[in-house]
Formats: structure tokens, C-alpha cells, sequence
């Protein structure tokens, strides 16, 4: 049976290259990279090649990187750390209807402490206009974030407007970079950013290491205790290996993006374009253009993307019906709701993504596929007739 990979924004395969990297640090480079003596200065060396690597890469300056556990620690990390930070100063926090819970939750229990938090909505595309969040702030305003491209339907939000929009009223900025870096050009100067969240398992890294990216004199309380690790804002052993594989990672991005983005756009569009002719009332989700270019968001009415989705993994297809974190919850997507969808409709969604290794040939075996299966699903619907 074939297998074929469509969920490439839940999580991406560690390129080989990345896992030749790594190796030498699990056994023969082991060392505790906080240690003085070779076997860590040799480690040390490493992460420090790593930030080097991911800080060129963003217009950073290496200072300004510390090293996570991933894109739900940084985003935590950012949100709680700026909230008492600034405490003094104020206590509210804009963020939108369509951010990840881990954006979502944090502001949820920073709530409960105190802190007020204003939810712009966004259009039927799932754009937010700059405007709303110009409206939003206030005297008390101490932290704006925005995620710079959605999880679930891809769209690129206006993060350059909207931090010149914070930066011309004093005001923090942070963006949660997860489904972008790697995939499409990410300057932290020319998106007037203060903080940005980023995973390196979304774009072909190992699972459990991260990074924030805090812009030098930015205040943030540091978020975990204990060492001084990362100039004494993140306390914990190097994840030596994964920052490694983290480094490499971005290293093979900057070399291969712009001919990925330019195939996966391709693909992107083909899918879009025949899907509409082999099932009808299909709709798509998101921006036409201002979006990702691997990511393609369709709702099928009358049945249910769940029962679509397990039918495709019969025949060896996986993809997504929204985001991975929530797949098991049997509520629509917030962001599907959030762009007007109906419940009935946002439930028959699926999320398809591309990467690497996907193939014209992996993209017409789905289109093959997916019509006689929407077709029997439909057949049995109470809700369709033909």
C-alpha cells in the first residue's frame, strides 16, 4: 500500500542530513556543553555554531537567540514573561481569534491572574487588518501578538504593519513564526518584531528543541530557573543534539527554500484549481494568495472531515482535518468559526500540506482517491441528495 505524507504543518521527517549531524553529539560529543573542560567546550562550540546558523538566518544578532524546547515553551516563554516584566507598566495583552492555543491557553491562565486580554477578530479570509489592532491598544497596553501565518489555513497575516503599528506606540511585539520559518523568507527587522516564537520540527528538524528570539533590550522574566544557561534567561541543559539538528536544519532552508516554495506552490495551486471540477460544492479556506505555499484548506459539505480523514488513511493518505494539537477534539476548528464557517461546514474541513518529498504524483493519487470517497460518504449522508 502506498504511504503518502499530506500533514507536513503538524510535523515534517528529520532530513537524513539533520540526523547525520546530530549523531556525533549522542556518543561521541557528548559532553555538558555548560562544562569548562574539552568534552564541553566541544559541545559548547556546537550550539554556538547552531546560533550562529538560525541568527544569520533570521537578521538576528546570536545574543538574541535562546534555545527552547520548541514553539509552546517560546510562546509561553514570551506571553508569561512579558506579562511580568512589565506588570508595573500594564497589564494588557491584543492577540487574535485565530492564534494556536499555545498562544490561546497561556493568555487563558495569564487571565486568571489579572491580566487583560483583547481577541480582534479577522475576515472571511482570515486576515486581521492593522486598524482593529490599532483600536485595540491602550494606556495599558504592554504586549501585541500575532501569529505570522495560521496553522490551520495558511494565510500570511500583515506582521510588518502591524509591528510598525507597536513600534510607533512603544508597545512590545511578538509573533509565533512556527509555520513559517523555513518555508518563506523571516526577518526579524523587516517585520518589526520584539519576539518570534519558532519549532525546528516544522521545517525538518528533531522534535523538542525551539528557539525565542528576544530583541536586545527587550524585558522578559526569564521563564524557567535554575542555571544560568543562555545568558541567564533560560535555565536547563543544552539540548546539545537537537540544536545541532535544529542548526542544520535551517542551514539546508536557506538553501533550498525558494525552490521548495516555488514546486509546493505549484502543487498548491494545482490542487486548488482541480479539485473544484472533481467534487462539487467544495470550498476553500483562506486567502487566495497571501498564503502559505504549502498549505491548502478545503471544507466538503453534507459530510464530516473525520470520516474523510480515516478513509484516506485506509488507502495509506495522511492529512489533517486542522490543527494537530486539537485533532482529537470533537469541536470545529476555532479558526474555521473565526472566518464565518458555519458549524456544519467548518466540520467536513481538511488541512492538506506539502514538504520535501512530496511528489505531482503523491498530489494526483489523492485527487484520484478523495472523489469516491466523498462520493460513497455522501451516499450515506442524511443531509446530501444528488
Amino acid at each position: 500500500m502506498k504511504r503518502i505524507y499530506l500533514d507536513y504543518a503538524a510535523t515534517t521527517p528529520c532530513d537524513p542530513e539533520v540526523v547525520r549531524a546530530m549523531e556525533p553529539y549522542f556518543f561521541e560529543k557528548f559532553g555538558n556543553a555548560s562544562s569548562i573542560y574539552s568534552f564541553g567546550q566541544e559541545a559548547k562550540k556546537a550550539v554556538e555554531d547552531a546560533r550562529d546558523l538560525l541568527a544569520s538566518f533570521l537578521g538576528a544578532k546570536p545574543e538574541e537567540i535562546v534555545f527552547t524546547s520548541g514553539g509552546t515553551e517560546s510562546n509561553n516563554f514570551c506571553l508569561q514573561g512579558s506579562a511580568s516584566a512589565l506588570e508595573k507598566k500594564g497589564n494588557h495583552i491584543i492577540t487574535t481569534v485565530i492564534e494556536h492555543h499555545s498562544i490561546s491557553e497561556p493568555l487563558r491562565f495569564l487571565q486568571e491572574k489579572g491580566v487583560k486580554v483583547s481577541l480582534v477578530g479577522v475576515d472571511k479570509y482570515g486576515l486581521v487588518n492593522p486598524d482593529d489592532i490599532k483600536k485595540a491598544i491602550t494606556d495599558k497596553t504592554i504586549l501585541i501578538s500575532v501569529m505570522h501565518a495560521n496553522n490551520e489555513i495558511g494565510v500570511i497575516q500583515p506582521i510588518a504593519e502591524i509591528g510598525k503599528i507597536a513600534k510607533e506606540k512603544g508597545i512590545y511585539f511578538h509573533t509565533d513564526a512556527v509555520q513559517t520559518v523555513g518555508h518563506i523568507p523571516v526577518n526579524v527587522d523587516e517585520l518589526n518584531v520584539d519576539f518570534l516564537s519558532l519549532s525546528a520540527h516544522k521545517f525538518y528538524g528533531p522534535k523538542g528543541v525551539g528557539a525565542l528570539y528576544i530583541r536586545k533590550g527587550s524585558r522578559l522574566t526569564r521563564f524557567l530557573h535554575g542555571g544560568d544557561q543562555e545568558r541567564n534567561r533560560r535555565a536547563s541543559t543544552y539540548n546539545t543534539p537537537g540544536i545541532v539538528g535544529l542548526g542544520k536544519a535551517i542551514e539546508l532552508c536557506r538553501d533550498k527554500m525558494k525552490e521548495e516554495a516555488s514546486f509546493q506552490t505549484a502543487l498548491r495551486d494545482k490542487l486548488i484549481k482541480e479539485l473544484p471540477s472533481k467534487i462539487a460544492e467544495v470550498y476553500f479556506n483562506g486567502h487566495p494568495v497571501k498564503r502559505l505555499p504549502n498549505n491548502v484548506n478545503f471544507s466538503i459539505k453534507y459530510i464530516e472531515g473525520e470520516s474523510i480523514l480515516l478513509n484516506l488513511d485506509l488507502l495509506g493518505i495522511a492529512c489533517s482535518t486542522g490543527s494537530a494539537c486539537t485533532s482529537s477534539s470533537l469541536e470545529p476548528s476555532h479558526v474555521l468559526l473565526a472566518i464565518g464557517l458555519p458549524h456544519e461546514i467548518a466540520h467536513g474541513s481538511l488541512r492538506i500540506t506539502f514538504g520535501r518529498w512530496t511528489k505531482n504524483e503523491d498530489i494526483d493519487y489523492f485527487l484520484e482517491h478523495l472523489p469516491k470517497i466523498v462520493q460513497k460518504l455522501r451516499a450515506m449522508s442524511p443531509l446530501y441528495s444528488s
